[in-house]
Formats: structure tokens, sequence, C-alpha cells
């Protein structure tokens, strides 16, 4: 029994060693390690991955990597987890004004809650290496509504490229329930609550009420199978609201619904009714730089919104809504919105906080992803500076464990035309005149 024992000793050990020396084994130390967990900031810290998860985080004193292993030194840097962006329409559109280019909405469609982003996105979007090269590493992709208040079922992805990026498909149903969404039921807001209530109402009576092809008192039986998972499994509904008073009216129709799961996105006047936010414990998606009345919905958005959510214990996420089509073209701007949040008096560490673990939280997959703990996903940064500076840039970002490319479509133009040594003896379209 000794000498089994002893053998199986010796295989763990030669694995081991066979595992660290086969380069499966990164080592990133020396850096400002900011963890997002009980342990907070280590400086100088030290990150290891072994293949798609994150081995251990700890101080970069007496630290000896692994034989074999790479190591990074990141000293004079930060070292984070990968940012998150909670609302995105990243991967559906190219070109906005192309119609064959979007896949966004689905104006004409017989079908709203049963249409599926999954179906839509595409991974090897150029919009998807711009936004990785700015640390952003998970997001969630919601899609627009068209002839219905529904706008379908989203998807949660990584920003790798890969035809695998989608790693939970169905994550929440989408639903306008502003102006927009008043204007989709019939003209006011309603209509659109009344909607939203009778078509949940046929969810829950699917498949009963749809014997003999006939439809529902508000969708049709596709729709109304696609609703099931919101009236019966627990999947969130994600709804775009901007005035305080649709907020109540969201928070009133989540207490006439026991069971259901908001998550409310827009939310430009949610610091007036911050206390009731969080005590319907419901997390909002908001961008802490909407402070104009673009329309009569954010009459009352405020730089303060944030903040006040923030003191009335709200569960919020940060993401890019202000900004010209900041949803899909500038979803890269979410560090420097949590940025602008700080220098507005946010604490720095609950705006990293806000675009890192606090949407993994909100959809529900904070075990994996979010911070650097031992365990979980190794979606990890590397800045040279600090990530909430707008002039800060990773210098290196990992995605389940494995170094992705820092070249964008941009990248690529620039260094084709910059001018350089030797430009002279170039095709003439490298010649700078």
């Amino acid at each position: 029994m000794i000498r089994l024992i002893s053998a199986i000793a010796l295989t763990l050990v030669a694995a081991s060693a066979a595992f660290a020396q086969s380069g499966d084994v990164t080592v990133i130390t020396g850096g400002r390690v900011v963890t997002g967990a009980d342990a907070g900031i280590i400086d100088p810290g030290v990150v290891v991955i072994r293949g798609d998860r994150i081995a251990s985080v700890e101080s970069a004193e007496d630290f000896e990597a692994p034989e074999g292993a790479r190591v990074i030194d990141a000293s004079g840097q930060w070292v984070t987890a990968g940012l998150f962006s909670p609302f995105t329409r990243l991967g559906l559109v190219e070109v906005a004004s192309e119609d064959d280019a979007d896949d966004r909405a689905a104006a004409t469609a017989p079908f709203s809650a049963a249409l599926d982003v999954a179906n839509s996105f595409n991974p090897r979007s150029p919009l998807i290496p711009s936004t990785r090269v700015e640390g952003v590493t998970r997001v969630a992709i919601a899609p627009s509504p068209g002839a219905s208040i529904f706008a379908g079922r989203g998807a949660l992805a990584d920003t790798s490229g890969g035809f695998d990026s989608l790693f939970e498909e169905r994550a929440f149903m989408f639903a306008a329930l502003d102006q927009s969404g008043a204007a989709l039921a019939g003209g006011s807001r309603a209509a659109a609550w009344a909607f939203l209530d009778a078509a949940l109402g046929d969810a829950r009576a699917y498949p009963a009420r749809f014997t003999a092809q006939r439809d529902g008192d508000a969708i049709n039986r596709y729709d109304a199978e696609a609703l099931v998972a919101v009236v019966r499994q627990g999947m969130p509904l994600m709804i775009e609201v901007d005035r305080a008073a649709d907020i109540l009216a969201a928070l009133r129709f989540q207490r006439d619904n026991p069971g259901l799961r908001l998550i409310l996105v827009g939310a430009a006047e949610g610091g007036s009714v911050a206390e009731a936010i969080a005590a319907a414990n419901v997390p909002v998606l908001v961008d802490p730089l909407r402070n104009l009345p673009a329309s009569f919905d954010v009459v009352g958005a405020d730089f303060a919104n944030v903040l006040a959510l923030e003191e009335a214990g709200v569960l919020y996420a940060i993401t890019p809504l202000s900004a010209s089509s900041g949803d899909t073209f500038n979803v890269r701007l979410i560090p420097q919105h949590a940025g602008n949040a700080v220098a507005r008096g946010l604490e720095w560490d609950a705006a990293f906080e806000a675009i890192s673990l606090s949407p993994a939280r909100i959809f529900g997959v904070d075990d994996r992803f979010g911070s650097l703990e031992s365990g979980k996903v190794a979606d990890v940064v590397i800045w040279d500076g600090d990530p909430l500076e707008v002039m800060s840039a990773p210098t290196a970002v990992f995605i389940d464990g494995a170094e992705t490319s820092l070249e964008t479509r941009q990248t690529a133009l620039r260094d084709r035309y910059l001018p350089r040594e030797g430009v002279n003896d170039a095709p003439p379209a490298w010649r700078q005149r």
C-alpha cells in the first residue's frame, strides 16, 4: 500500500511538473493587482494563470515562479480583471445606415420575444477587436425593439472573436417601456404596460391558450413560448426606462408579478427614486454621463444620478449610452465613463466594480467573471496606468487564459501608412507626400 501511495504521489508530482513546463502556466508579476475581491489591491502582486483559470493571486514578495512558466514583468503597471460591458449591440451591426449590415431590430417580422441575438451575432465583426483592446473581455448583447415592445432574447459573449464567443445564450429578455415602447404599443405608456401584462399572461397560459392554432390575447404562440422562461424559469426581463415615473411603474409591476426578475437599463432619472429601487432589489444599467434633457424622458438627468444609486445601495453597472451609438460603436469607452463618475465624486473602487464585478453579478455569472480570484476564469488585463484614466491603455489582454491580439483595423491602417525608414522604396500606396 505504501508503495502504491508513493507511486501515485510521484505520478502527480511528475504530471504537475510536466504541466508547468508545457507552457500552460503564465505568471504576471510585479504589478499593482486590483483583485476586486476581499484581498483588495496587492502592490506588488502576482497573478498565476493555469490553463483557462486563475490559479492564485498573491503578493510578489518571495514568490517563485514554477519552472517552465511564462513570466510577464508588470512592474509599474496595473493588473485587473477584464471589463464587462452590461449592455451593447456589438456584433449585430457594422454600418448603421445600411440595412444589410444591421441585425439589431426586426421592424417587420411577425415575431418579437422569440427573436434570438445568438442567431445574428457576428463574432468576426471588426468592432470587436476595437472593444477588446480597451480591456473589455465580456459583453451582454441586447437586441433593439422592432415592431413590438419586445426586442427578443439577449446573450452573453466574450470579445475573443472566436466562433465560440457566446458563452450564455438566451441570458435575458429585452423590452422597451420608455417613450419608444409607448409608440410601439399604440401611442401611450398605458398601452405599453397593458401589452406587457397581457403578453406575460399569454406566456403563463402557454400552451393551453394556444390550442387549435389560436393566438393569445397579445402575442402569438412562438413569442409566448419564448416568454415562458421569463414567467416560469427566472430569465431576467431587461426593460428600458428613464423617467422616474416609469421606473416606479416598473417596480409596481414587479410587485404585482412575484418571481419576475427585472433589470432596468437607462434609468436617467433613477437617482430621484434610488431608495425605491434599492428596496425592490432591482439592478440598474446606467450611464453616468447622461445629464442633458435630450428628450422628455430624461428632463431630470443629472451627473449625480450614479452617486445617488451608490448611496442608496442599488446594484448598478456602468454602460456607455450617452455617447453617439455608445451601445454599439463606443463600448470601448466604458472605462472613460467610469472615470468620469470618479471625477464627479464616485469612489474609484465603486466605479471599477461597476464595470467588472457588478455586471457579472447582475447576470448571475460572478462565480466565473469580474474579479481576480483563484478558480475564476482567467480574463486578465495589464494596463500601462490607471485603467480609469483616459490616456491609459492595455498592454496585454487575456481571455480564458489566452493572450489575445491587440491589433485592430485602425492600428493596421496606422501601421500601413505610418512614415518609416525606407518608405521611398515602398510601393506607391505606402508613400507619404
